[in-house]
């Protein structure tokens, strides 16, 4: 896999090596970086990515190994006593539809510290300004923060990165925001006439533009691969499948997307037999679930089901006779396409 040959690459060399404050110090012999540098660009040259299809950008390549080289052995260690919280976080990020690999963005904010704070004032795990955690609904006083209550930052903060979302399209360009206002970003995008983070990095200033970086690295130092979080909009459309795709799809607006539930379903599912078991035109339902057949009808057959409140209820109510219904509808397929396939070979003969 992707995610074993990439972080073996970075971190095997014929000499052992021993980490002290962030570098690493060989033992016996240097470490030839030129040559894991070299392996990456041959990884990517030669189109090897990850299992989900997304590829890591050329531009990002130095800086990604850099940065798994310097900090690999903290996020493993993370990866242990940050369960709970990443438990949490994918909990609250699913609710909001977003993709849980965001939950990195708490990492390179504030380490998953709750009482991180920076030298301008933002604070906990999101590192929230005050402004901005009070217009999503957090009380900020003398006497509380819960900028602090891992729960509530949490959910404000996944608010805040759908809006983001909402306004800006694209993963990248949304991380960029999260760190230095909308602002700077539409400044970026009109000074290089380009919405493609790699085309306007550099009109970005240099903190926003190594967020982003720093986001794409811990998500491939912990998953071994990226996602439509660390790619561009047009890198999504390109690289991904229908199964990753449907997200850039969905046409609600604030309203319909904050009042929404959201759960993960795998299996046969039909968009039609969902319809009529929770009273909701297929239409509408597509709106909501763009590409869902195609993607139900996939090998990665996994999909973020999002619904009206009332109408989530009626699924979960009905699961099992709609999945039932749904299996007994692909047998029936199953069968009349084996019926067809043999008339057409005795029509042959």
């Amino acid at each position: 896999m992707f995610g074993i040959a990439f972080i073996g690459l970075l971190l095997h060399s014929r000499a052992s090596v021993l980490k002290v404050d962030k570098t690493f110090v060989a033992l016996h012999m240097p470490i030839d970086t030129s040559d894991v540098k070299n392996g990456i660009n041959n990884l990517f040259l030669a189109s090897v990515c990850g299992t989900n299809g997304a590829k890591l950008n050329p531009r990002a390549l130095s800086f990604v190994q850099d940065f798994i080289i310097q900090n690999k052995q903290e996020m493993d260690e993370m990866k242990s006593w940050g369960h709970p919280y990443f438990k949490l976080i994918d909990g609250i990020l699913n609710q909001y539809g977003l993709p849980t690999e965001l939950k990195y963005l708490a990492v390179i904010e504030s380490n998953l510290k709750p009482t991180a704070m920076s030298w301008v004032g933002a604070v906990g795990p999101w590192q929230l300004m005050p402004a901005t955690a009070r217009v999503l609904g957090l009380k900020v006083n003398r006497k509380v923060d819960e900028r602090k209550n891992y729960y509530k930052s949490t959910k404000a903060a996944a608010i805040y990165l759908r809006d983001l979302y909402a306004e800006l399209g694209d993963w990248l360009l949304v991380i960029a925001a999260y760190n230095g206002g909308t602002g700077n970003v539409y400044r970026a995008i009109r000074k290089s006439n380009s919405r493609d983070f790699w085309q306007l990095q550099n009109y970005l200033p240099a903190e926003s533009r190594n967020h982003v970086k720093k986001f794409i690295a811990t998500q491939y130092t912990f998953e071994g691969q990226g996602s439509v979080t660390t790619l561009t909009k047009d890198e999504a459309t390109d690289q991904l499948s229908g199964s990753a795709m449907y997200v850039f799809n969905r046409k609600l607006n604030k309203e319909e997307q904050a009042s929404a539930k959201t759960i993960n379903i795998s299996g046969k599912y039909f968009s039609s037999i969902i319809s009529k078991y929770i009273l909701m035109d297929e239409t509408e339902f597509n709106r909501y679930n763009p590409d869902f057949d195609k993607v139900m009808a996939s090998a990665n057959n996994s999909y973020d089901l999002k619904l009206p409140a009332d109408k989530m209820d009626l699924f979960v109510s009905n699961k099992y006779e709609i999945l039932n219904e749904s299996v007994q509808r692909l047998l029936l397929e199953a069968d009349a396409a084996n019926e067809n396939k043999a008339v057409a070979s005795i029509s042959h003969k």
